[in-house]
């Protein structure tokens, strides 16, 4: 069994009014332990432009592609033959971050849609998530077994839940599929030519998505996952997983801010996790950023286009 992941305060909250505090296996840290520091990113460009630095400086000693982002026309640059890295978003709120960490890496930007599975009675309470697969429908469930243990229920007790979620997952894959199609052909062309320009320009044709994939092709691939945080990593283990199906040979997962134990417990499982923080008093994602404002599909949308900038949330 994978190492169980962390719990941050507000699940300390949930899970007694559901009555599952006699469960706990283990205290969790006190609702008043929040962050004494003050937030670590103005917003998620911010955060996610920082976080492109950071990957940018990894891939240029360790990528094995001989990937240098900061000099795409330099000799050792990545070969026609050997694709550019892929970066993926985590709607919505990875959306912004990706954009920027696609910008500094001049890498190809997609989204891969993640559902969080809630507990019935507290829809807040992730006990899972799923993904897409990569080929227009929803990869299996994955279910925390920690989590499931804790509040008493089975797989078979959220078969509503992942109805219902398969089902927003699938409304999303619809609202975003045109923009995805001509961001895909974009990257198809850059891909053929050894290019990554990352700012997802549209070619020539771009607009005549008929023939388009939906979503880009991993297979051999360095995939890079973005989200704006990290909390109990039940979503980001179930991209990880989508993606490793898709057969990326590289997986790094990258977020701003992370909760250790979390973080640790992805790394055990996909050895690569890239974090500019992981605060020993970790309470929620939000707390970590000034601005942290919601994002809509329209602010996805924009992101996407080309050209795209990062919509104001304040």
């Amino acid at each position: 069994m994978m190492a169980p992941t962390t719990l941050n305060a507000d699940h300390a909250l949930i899970l007694p009014r559901l009555g599952y505090a006699s469960k706990m296996a283990r205290p969790l840290a006190h609702p008043d332990a929040a962050a004494a520091d003050p937030p670590a990113f103005r917003d998620r460009p911010e955060a996610g432009a920082r976080l492109g630095a950071r990957l940018r400086e990894i891939l240029k000693d360790d990528d094995p592609e001989r990937f240098r982002a900061s000099a795409p026309s330099a000799p050792d640059a990545a070969a026609p033959d050997e694709p550019r890295p892929v970066v993926l978003a985590l709607p919505r709120g990875g959306v912004p971050v990706a954009a920027e960490v696609a910008r500094a890496l001049r890498a190809p930007l997609d989204i891969l849609l993640v559902r969080k599975l809630g507990h019935p009675e507290a829809p807040e309470l992730g006990l899972g998530a799923i993904a897409e697969d990569g080929a227009g429908g929803a990869a299996e469930p994955y279910f925390d077994p920690e989590m499931l243990r804790r509040v008493g229920l089975s797989a078979d007790d959220l078969s509503g839940v992942v109805a219902r979620e398969r089902a927003e997952l699938a409304r999303r894959a619809a609202v975003y599929a045109p923009r995805r199609s001509a961001v895909s052909a974009v990257s198809a062309v850059s891909a053929a030519a050894g290019e990554g320009s990352g700012e997802l320009e549209p070619a020539a044709g771009a607009q005549d998505t008929a023939d388009a994939p939906d979503e880009p092709d991993l297979a051999g691939r360095l995939v890079i996952v973005v989200d704006d945080g990290l909390a109990t990593g039940v979503t980001a283990r179930a991209a990880l997983r989508a993606v490793q199906a898709r057969g990326a040979r590289r997986i790094i997962l990258a977020v701003p801010v992370a909760a250790p134990e979390a973080a640790r417990a992805i790394e055990k499982e996909t050895g690569e996790v890239v974090t500019l923080v992981t605060p020993r008093r970790f309470r929620s994602v939000g707390e970590w950023y000034a601005d942290f404002g919601q994002l809509t599909d329209a602010d996805v949308l924009a992101l996407l286009s080309p050209g795209g900038t990062t919509p104001r949330t304040s």
